[in-house]
């Protein structure tokens, strides 16, 4: 299993916050050291979305901003709004695009993002308006997993039922003519993730994160362009771990040194 701790942790002054150092301390995220914690998943899926400068990227479940910061660490130029329901996490993610230096371009926003449209669009989210939409969801399904006492946590990691098609309708909604969208979630989940995607992205890659060599996937990240009817491609993906448990020189090279991951096809 791929591991949700921090890399590279650092100090904080604040009792209750951690300062992180993410890209080996290109990006420095404040995180509050109970309840939800941004991690590797963040750094992966940031790594696939093939942003340009010039390009608005919507970020769903931002939490503190980890994976769009990172983001804009290797895409300079690009333009990242975040959505987050937690207003803790919000402010988190403001102060942390102060903080590295992305105030300019990385805007969170508080919503729930299955509020009607009305409310999304007077929060100041535009409807078909961003060139890439990118999303780490909750991971397990309302009652098969212990809810954590945290309510921040357990909003970060349980969707109740039927939650996962709200995201994927959200993304749909927001998402630009023949935009990109890019997900990452559990591996085990990649048939339910697929059926919502159906008739509404298409040309669809699936990339496998590996832990070691010779085991199951466990996480997938899933790229597709919306109405595209092109088929589905299963890419080799990525192995994480080498039999001594240190990340690998492709993991490494995304983990530390912000590589970008290619799932889209050449001349897409």
């Amino acid at each position: 299993m791929i591991s949700s701790a921090t890399i590279g942790p650092s100090g904080s002054s604040e009792p209750d916050t951690t300062a992180d150092a993410f890209l080996g301390g290109r990006i420095e995220i404040l995180q509050h050291r109970s309840g939800h914690r941004g991690g590797s998943d963040a750094v992966f899926l940031a790594a696939a979305v093939p942003a340009q400068a010039g390009e608005k990227v919507l970020d769903a479940g931002t939490g503190a901003g980890t994976a769009g910061l990172c983001l804009l660490a290797r895409v300079p130029g690009a333009d990242v709004t975040g959505v987050e329901i937690d207003s803790g996490q919000c402010a988190l993610a403001l102060r942390n695009a102060e903080r590295n230096g992305f105030g300019d371009c990385f805007r969170p926003i508080e919503a729930d993002l299955t509020a009607p449209a009305k409310t999304l669009s007077g929060a100041g989210l535009i409807r078909e308006g961003y060139h890439k939409v990118m999303a780490n969801p909750p991971f397990y399904g309302e009652g098969s997993v212990r809810v954590a006492p945290d309510a921040s946590r357990a909003n970060a990691h349980v969707m109740p039922e039927g939650e996962l098609e709200r995201w994927v309708r959200f993304l749909t909604t927001m998402a630009g003519p023949n935009a990109t969208l890019t997900l990452i979630h559990r591996a085990d989940y990649l048939s339910p993730l697929l059926d919502v995607l159906k008739d509404r992205f298409g040309g669809l890659s699936i990339y496998p994160l590996f832990p070691k060599r010779g085991l199951p996937a466990s996480r997938v990240i899933v790229q597709g362009r919306k109405n595209s009817r092109a088929a589905a491609r299963l890419l080799p993906g990525l192995v994480l771990h080498e039999e001594g448990g240190a990340y690998t020189p492709e993991a490494e090279a995304v983990l530390r040194a912000g590589a970008a991951l290619l799932l889209e096809p050449p001349g897409s």
